[in-house]
């Protein structure tokens, strides 16, 4: 999959855009000053930069070369400085307990897979620590063309994330539709889930 994405952001702009998801702009207000926070999935840097922006220790992580070159240098385009590491997720060595807050913008797994990577960005916060995640709903498929995997079993309900993330106390978690302006990639209206809640 990494080369899948090296491809695909190997162009001049941002696929996904260089403003952050607004699920993400909407929620940032609960984390602390400085909190340390994981972004996973980062593709291009759009939320992990956003987030430096806002004065939090960050790290972010994606499976793409590309897409991590590019996030260094949107950090040094915005004169901030940030943590990108370019790893499977799958495989990459989890830190536990060891960030403030997670951050998971429309990354999307089988469900085995997902089950797996979801598990570990629950283990990788601090007790108290916030998750913020936005998927796309089973409904993106019902005629939403705004992005998102095509395949239904990488698309996820607010009950698959209530399932997986079994230590989170949410604080909010929903589903439906939402408008994207995201860059070429999400455009329109779409068909999501997203919650945001702390470890337990």
């Amino acid at each position: 999959m990494s080369e899948f994405w090296n491809q695909k952001y190997a162009r001049d702009d941002y696929f996904y855009g260089e403003q952050p998801n607004d699920f993400l702009r909407s929620q940032v207000f609960r984390l602390s000053p400085g909190a340390r926070v994981l972004v996973v999935g980062d593709g291009e840097g759009r939320n992990g930069v956003w987030l430096a922006e806002q004065g939090f220790t960050v790290t972010t992580v994606d499976a793409s070369r590309v897409g991590c070159e590019k996030s260094a240098a949107l950090a040094s385009d915005r004169g901030v400085s940030l943590t990108t590491l370019c790893a499977d997720l799958l495989t990459w060595d989890w830190p536990v307990a060891a960030f403030d807050a997670v951050v998971s913008v429309f990354l999307h797994f089988s469900p085995d897979e997902r089950k797996v990577a979801h598990a570990r960005m629950q283990a990788a916060l601090v007790p108290g620590g916030w998750l913020i995640i936005e998927q796309f709903h089973p409904n993106q498929l019902n005629g939403y063309n705004s992005g998102g995997p095509k395949t239904v079993e990488m698309l996820t309900t607010m009950s698959d994330l209530a399932e997986d993330f079994n230590a989170i106390d949410w604080w909010l978690l929903a589903e439906g539709t939402t408008w994207l302006e995201e860059g070429s990639g999400h455009s329109g209206l779409g068909y999501v889930s997203h919650g945001v809640g702390r470890r337990q």
